[in-house]
Order: C-alpha cells, then sequence, then structure tokens
C-alpha cells in the first residue's frame, strides 16, 4: 500500500516532512505527493523504496541505466575524479578526460562522425544539434536554410527546438507558437497495419516520400535540417519501418538537407549495436546521444558531428571562437569520469552484443502479454517494448497510471506509462529469468487494471 508521508512510520522510514517545495517534472504533482514512490536505494536491476521492499526496475531508470544501477567501477571513477578536478571551464579551457571521452565516442559512431560537442542532457543536444544545423549553412552562404523538419509524435525534449521539432501534444500546446519554420513528416505508426509487430514493420517506408512533399511545399533552399528518433521511444516505442531511414537519407542527400538522429534513448546498445545508426545501415550527419553515456550516473549529453560539417566551421582567424555555443557544464569531469567508465563497462562485459542476443528472447516473452484484457497491440526492437492498453470508460490516460501505481505498490516493478501505453526498457545486464519476472508481473499489471 501507499507510504502516506507526515506519520511516524513514513518519517521512519526516510519520507521528507514536506513533499509540497518540489514542483515534479512531468508528473502528476497532486497524486504522487497524495500516495509518493520514493526509491532510496539501487543496485543492478533492482531499486529500494523508503518502506524497504525490493523493486524490479524494468525502464532502466528511464531508459538510460543501460549497464545497470550502482555499477562499483563507475562509482569509483566519480569518487576518484570528485578528489581530483570538480570543476574547470569547458570555454577556452579543458582537462584530459574530455578528450579521451570524446575520442572514445567517436571511435564507436559510424564513418566520418567523429567530432563530438558536449552538453548536459538530451534537450540540450537537440538544440545544439539544431545550432549547427543552422549555423552550418549560413556559415557556407545558404542562410536562407532556416527550416526545420522534425515527426508527429516525435519526442526531442523540452527545450525550445525540442518541442518545435516534436511532435507530442502536450508538450507543446501550452507553450505558445514556439519557433518558427518548423514543419512535420507524419507519424510512422498505423495500428492497423502494424499490430503486433516484433521488430521493425514491414508497412512504412513509403511514408518518408512525405519529406519530398515538404521540400516541393517550401523548397529545399529554405531547408536546414530533418531529425528524427531511429525508434521513437517515449510516444510509446515506435520502431522506424524498414527502408524508412534509408529513404529519408536518400531524399536528404537529393536536396542538400542535413539528417539528424536522435539517439538520446537508442544509443548505446538499446537495439544492438552502439548507435541504431549502425543498425539500420544509415550514416546521418549528427547523432546526438544522452542518458546511456554515463549509464545515467551523472548527467550528459552531446551531438557527434560528421567532419566536413566540422571542418566548415574551422575557417577564419584561429583566435576566434568558430561557434558561440555552449554550457557551463559542458563535459563536467565527473560527467566525463562516469563516461569512460561506463564505455569500459560496455566494452568489457560486451554489453551491446549482449542486448542484440537477446532481443528476441524479450520479444518473444513480451508478446505472451497479447490476449490480456484490453491489449491493444504490442511492440517490440531491441531491448524496447510498447503495450497500448484501451483508454479507461473515464477517459485516457487513467489505466496508464493506475498500472504505473499497481506495478510500484502491489507488483514490485516500476514501468513506465505514457498516456495509455506501457514502456518496458530494461537494462542490458537483465538476465532470461529477470525478463520473465518483468513479463510476469506486467501481465499482473495488466489484468489488475483491467
Amino acid at each position: 500500500m501507499p507510504v502516506a508521508p507526515n506519520t511516524p512510520a513514513s518519517a521512519a522510514a526516510g519520507v521528507p516532512n514536506d513533499l509540497a517545495p518540489y514542483w515534479m517534472p512531468f508528473t502528476a504533482n497532486r497524486a504522487f505527493k497524495q500516495s509518493p514512490r520514493l526509491v532510496v536505494r539501487a543496485k543492478g536491476m533492482r531499486v529500494t523504496t523508503v518502506d524497504g521492499r525490493t523493486l524490479i526496475d524494468a525502464i532502466a531508470g528511464m531508459w538510460c541505466c543501460n549497464a545497470g544501477h550502482n555499477r562499483e567501477p563507475i562509482v569509483a571513477a566519480i569518487q576518484r575524479q570528485a578528489g581530483e578536478l570538480d570543476y574547470v571551464t569547458a570555454f577556452q579551457h579543458g582537462h584530459p578526460g574530455a578528450f579521451e571521452l570524446a575520442s572514445r565516442i567517436a571511435a564507436l559512431a559510424p564513418a566520418d562522425l567523429d567530432h563530438v560537442f558536449f552538453c548536459n542532457s538530451g534537450s540540450e543536444a537537440v538544440d545544439t544539434a539544431l545550432k549547427i544545423a543552422l549555423a552550418y549553412h549560413n556559415i557556407r552562404g545558404q542562410g536562407a536554410r532556416t527550416r526545420l523538419i522534425g515527426r508527429e509524435r516525435g519526442y526531442h525534449g523540452v527545450g525550445f527546438g525540442g518541442i518545435s521539432v516534436g511532435g507530442i501534444v502536450p508538450n507543446r500546446r501550452m507553450f505558445g507558437t514556439l519557433l518558427a519554420g518548423v514543419d512535420h513528416l507524419p507519424t510512422t505508426y498505423n495500428r492497423e497495419k502494424q499490430a503486433f509487430t516484433k521488430g521493425e514493420p514491414e508497412w512504412g517506408a513509403h511514408l518518408a516520400d512525405e519529406l519530398e512533399r515538404l521540400v516541393g511545399l517550401h523548397d529545399a533552399s529554405t531547408i536546414a535540417a530533418v531529425i528524427v528518433e531511429p525508434m521513437a521511444g517515449s510516444t510509446g516505442v515506435l520502431p522506424a519501418p524498414k527502408g524508412y531511414l534509408q529513404r529519408l537519407r536518400q531524399i536528404c542527400d537529393k536536396h542538400g538537407l542535413l539528417l539528424i538522429f536522435d539517439e538520446v534513448i537508442t544509443g548505446f546498445g538499446r537495439l544492438g549495436p552502439c548507435f541504431a545508426a549502425e543498425r539500420y545501415g544509415v550514416v546521418p550527419d549528427m547523432i546526438t546521444f544522452a542518458k546511456g553515456v554515463t549509464s545515467g550516473t551523472v548527467p550528459m549529453g552531446g551531438v557527434i558531428v560528421r567532419r566536413g560539417i566540422y571542418d566548415a566551421f574551422m575557417t577564419g582567424p584561429e583566435h576566434a571562437v568558430e561557434l558561440f555555443h555552449g554550457y557551463t557544464y559542458s563535459a563536467h569531469p565527473l560527467a566525463c569520469a562516469a563516461g569512460l567508465a561506463t564505455l569500459d563497462l560496455y566494452r568489457d562485459e560486451d554489453l551491446f552484443a549482449r542486448s542484440a542476443a537477446l532481443e528476441g528472447k524479450f520479444a518473444d516473452a513480451v508478446m505472451s502479454l497479447k490476449g490480456l484484457p484490453n491489449v491493444l497491440d504490442i511492440r517490440t526492437v531491441g531491448l524496447a517494448a510498447g503495450i497500448d492498453l484501451a483508454p479507461h470508460p473515464d477517459g485516457p490516460g487513467r489505466r496508464g497510471y493506475a498500472a504505473m501505481d499497481e506495478g510500484f505498490f502491489r507488483q514490485d516493478a516500476i514501468v513506465r506509462v505514457s498516456g495509455d501505453t506501457i514502456a518496458l526498457s530494461p537494462s542490458l545486464i537483465v538476465t532470461e529469468d529477470e525478463i520473465g519476472e518483468i513479463v510476469d508481473k506486467t501481465a499482473r499489471i495488466i489484468r489488475a487494471v483491467g
């Protein structure tokens, strides 16, 4: 049962006396503060609640703890770094860890994606990539290329650039007109054509041709870049249809548009290879990353840029700043230490190959939920799954919220919900037994909220 605040039992368990001051992000604040879901410890695939219960984390924190929680090598690296160098400005100065991490990430990226710009989150990474795209065309004498193309049901963080190119209505509707000159491709999801698909759907590649329509409408000379997620995660795990990303690349090449892959969720093994670009054999012009780069331990994000884009900026006087953009905490020493230790774990434990090897077993297990009450669709790709539930008669989102509560308070599992969709995305260290446990508990959740 929920632990209520301001009681002797909850106080002993470590529940804060006052939950009101914290305005929580993407949270139903009033409902949460009546029945708080509070976690105090984590290890591997498990978290511990304030009342001492152990829950399986079926979502890797939030798509980010790819190497699992509280891994000793990462913790030790952060501790060492904190004792040696806490901070140095990233403007006109640096520290060795930043250059080492950039080199390691560039080596993992495909083709000539070999320059890394660091920031602190996926939202900042997206806004950075969009600014680089606009500036790149400007310095090449094509300053009229200011239009940005996103996609319906896309999620690209919460900066003004990200929500402008994003296509999730609740994230956009309260914030005015957003950036001017933004258009959107249609979503690739069609339940009638794609229901209960493992991996990439057969139907939908033709939707990439909508980019040709937008080029015809706006003219290529006004379009700077197209940004898409190889798998749209936050909107309910929507894998790209077979051939879709390849077709986007062809159209972008034809018209001189930059192609940006938002790999904040798909990066670092979620779909098997380090980056989804490798899975699909498509080389974008930029890749955004965050989350898995430090296994969620310290905030970090960034943009990986193709060599030709970087080189285009390296003109003019050598003492002059080439790109007037950056963040106080870009390449923070603690984040870089965490990133290097995380990449070591991915390599030493071969976690990307492990993710790929588990994909089929994970998909089969999750698809066993088909036929349970109110299950409308299931989609899987890599170690990610989306399970659509029918809306409750009292309104959309109620069944999903009930599923989250049921998991936390009664089934000892943390699942993510988006509206009435349950999302599962376990850490790459998940075992086959733990996959079975996650699916069994998800089944109980679904039956309980039916």
